[in-house]
């Protein structure tokens, strides 16, 4: 049987009075799964969703928007 090992979660670091604290680095997945005109609507949908989404977080940076047509 195999080992398996936890590793605990790092604690965050506190930040300054006043000092600006990192950006968080976001990405989203976008997919459809067949290769119908609705679908074809819904996978630019999603991209254009959570575009919009992330870039309007404060504190969040866009990593980028991966995505494909699952076909």
């Amino acid at each position: 049987m195999p080992t398996v090992t936890t590793i605990q979660p790092k604690r965050k670091v506190l930040h300054c009075a006043g000092e600006t604290p990192p950006m968080l680095r976001v990405a989203a997945y976008c997919r459809v799964s067949t290769d119908s005109d609705e679908q074809e609507s819904s996978y630019q949908t999603q991209i254009d969703h959570y575009t919009d989404y992330i870039s309007n977080h404060p504190g969040w940076q866009l990593a980028g928007i991966f995505a494909d047509d699952g076909i």
